[in-house]
């Protein structure tokens, strides 16, 4: 099987997971930070993860979102050695590492800047967004497909599995299909991951040769009806998530470093049926750290806009607050559920009924003991169940 069709990422932001200065760097010293990761690898695989999708370790200026360097580790995180360590500290234990590539814009201070950057008609070197200290790349320029499939191969050879490519959709699909063309050659069992907000997305993951891209349509609906208490939004969510699932295996999450916290959005009771979704909807999904503890945190404005959703984590999993090991018990669950029905990443999905209140979905596979039932419920008492040939395979309420 492909990670598309077994992988549960657990999805960390390092540098606010590692705790490091982020919008001002205090120098180079970094305590070797990517070091702190190893006590969490073993709280991941109980957890019922099988990989981390890991944000930016890259040199950069600030939040890791403008790199400096894609050779090199952010010095705030570490160096080349602690990244080989985390490397066999995850092979080891089975979990496969898929990096943050942030190939579509550079930081303005960039060495290279200048000469890949994109131009407007008048010449000038064009921003991200508005962004003065975000360069964006000129997918054009043979020079920055040399570099990303450069980049790529370097840290797959390194002992990568793969790439979550940022802001995926301002790239030309063309872009994507050359350089991971390129990739593929000697690693034809990479897994590309695109970032796509808006647009056509099954167009994209045919015109672009990426593997998936994230299904922001459904974060969205699951989020949104839980707060409204309107699942007839969830069941036009879900209708268009089973079309898209006819070409492709979508990206599937209900929290992410972006985002408001699932549990600050709907409520830590609405937060267990977006979970309930999650692992019983088809998808390839990943877990943001922190929300399979309750963790709470709001996105805001401005620089610090997304501060409470990168918190630090304790040095230890030992040293997490109980008040969230119920909705840990509730995650491993449902974790386990999925990883015991792993024909759901490719299920055929159906809405069976729906009110405002209340929405019920069949999951089916090939063999005939591939059925999931289940029901998402905000009245009379919210509550989440899951039947499996006739059984209850999960259930939970308040």
């Amino acid at each position: 099987m492909s990670l598309l069709d077994d992988a549960i990422w657990w999805h960390v932001y390092p540098l606010g997971a590692l705790g490091a200065p982020i919008h001002e760097r205090k120098g180079s010293e970094s305590g070797h930070r990517l070091r702190r990761l190893d006590a969490w690898l073993d709280y991941a695989i109980e957890l019922g993860c099988s990989g981390l999708l890991l944000g930016p370790i890259f040199d950069s200026v600030s939040h890791g979102y403008d790199t400096l360097d894609h050779f090199a580790i952010d010095p705030r995180l570490g160096d080349a050695d602690d990244f080989d360590r985390l490397v066999a500290e995850c092979r080891a234990r089975g979990l496969n590492i898929l990096l943050d590539g942030v190939f579509n814009h550079v930081a303005a201070s960039h060495p290279d800047a200048a000469r890949l950057s994109r131009r407007g008609e008048d010449g000038a070197v064009r921003s991200w967004e508005g962004h003065g200290g975000l360069t964006a790349l000129d997918h054009s320029n043979s020079e920055v497909a040399d570099l990303v499939a450069e980049v790529m191969l370097h840290w797959l050879r390194r002992g990568i599995a793969g790439w979550r490519l940022d802001v995926a959709y301002e790239v030309p699909p063309e872009f994507w299909r050359e350089v991971t063309g390129r990739v593929r050659r000697e690693f034809p069992g990479v897994l590309f991951l695109g970032e796509m907000i808006h647009g056509d997305y099954s167009g994209f993951v045919e015109a672009s040769g990426l593997d998936t891209v994230t299904q922001y349509e459904l974060w969205k609906g699951t989020w949104s009806s839980i707060k409204d208490r309107n699942f007839w939004e969830l069941a036009w969510a879900l209708d268009r998530h089973a079309g898209m699932c006819r070409g492709f295996v979508p990206q599937t999450f209900i929290g992410n470093h972006d985002v408001t916290r699932i549990a600050s959005e709907v409520g830590d009771d609405g937060a267990v049926l977006a979970a309930t979704a999650l692992f019983t909807l088809p998808g390839m999904p990943s877990v943001y750290y922190g929300d399979e503890q309750a963790f709470q945190g709001r996105k805001l404005e401005g620089l610090h806009a997304d501060d409470e959703l990168r918190p630090p984590l304790p040095a230890s999993p030992a040293e997490l607050s109980p008040a969230g090991e119920w909705m840990y018990r509730i995650y491993q669950r449902l974790i386990g559920l999925r990883r015991r029905n792993p024909w759901l990443s490719r299920g055929r999905l159906k809405v069976i009924a729906k009110e405002n209140a209340w929405i019920e979905y069949r999951m089916s596979g090939d063999a005939p003991d591939q059925d999931l039932r289940v029901r998402l419920a905000l009245e009379p008492q919210c509550s989440a169940t899951v039947m499996c040939g006739g059984e209850t395979a999960f259930h939970w309420e308040r």
